[in-house]
């Protein structure tokens, strides 16, 4: 009988091997991650599954600045959502989403994130919305148009409501903005 064990720790609490073995999840999941994509998961808080003492899953939530109907909304991004392929479809997700959410309903105006196909059903189970409005970046040159990330956002509004019709733009970061 395996072990399973979820732990949730900030960027702070993480030493370099569990880093380095979220680096490796991800690039399994993901087919290979940027430097810039990893980094923008840290910075915040992780929730981590690990079975037999080994890492089987990862996702983390960081702070970021959404503008939306004028104003700019503390918004909890989700990062680095992952688990290990012969270990999906068993609750993992669904568990480090719960301990997420919790972070995010008690600090954050908003929670925000970018979907997979395959991802967009735990979210939308978990009561996250499609974003159908136009989605933007606050780039060093002004806001720019993501329409590569239409239809791939979801939120899940907090204190603020939110018209998912509207433009969502999101503050500037390397690699993937969104």
């Amino acid at each position: 009988m395996s072990v399973i064990e979820q732990r949730t720790a900030h960027t702070a609490d993480l030493d370099d091997d569990t880093k380095t073995a979220i680096r490796a999840l991800m690039d399994a999941a993901f087919g290979g991650v940027s430097d810039d994509t990893f980094d923008n998961v840290l910075g915040g808080m992780h929730a981590l599954v690990f079975e037999d003492g080994e890492l089987i899953g990862h996702a983390s939530v960081v702070q970021r600045r959404l503008l939306h109907g004028g104003r700019a909304l503390r918004t909890g991004y989700i990062e680095g959502v992952a688990v290990r392929s012969d270990r999906r479809r068993l609750g993992h997700g669904g568990a480090m989403m719960a301990v997420l959410e919790r972070i995010v309903r008690s600090g954050y105006q908003l929670g925000a994130l970018g979907a997979s196909r395959d991802g967009a059903r735990l979210y939308t189970s978990r009561g996250w919305q499609l974003w159908r409005g136009p989605s933007s970046v606050l780039s060093p040159d002004g806001i720019r148009r993501t329409p590569d990330k239409d239809g791939a956002l979801y939120v899940l509004p907090v204190f603020t409501p939110v018209d998912v019709t509207g433009e969502l733009t999101c503050d500037w970061r390397p690699g993937s903005v969104w």
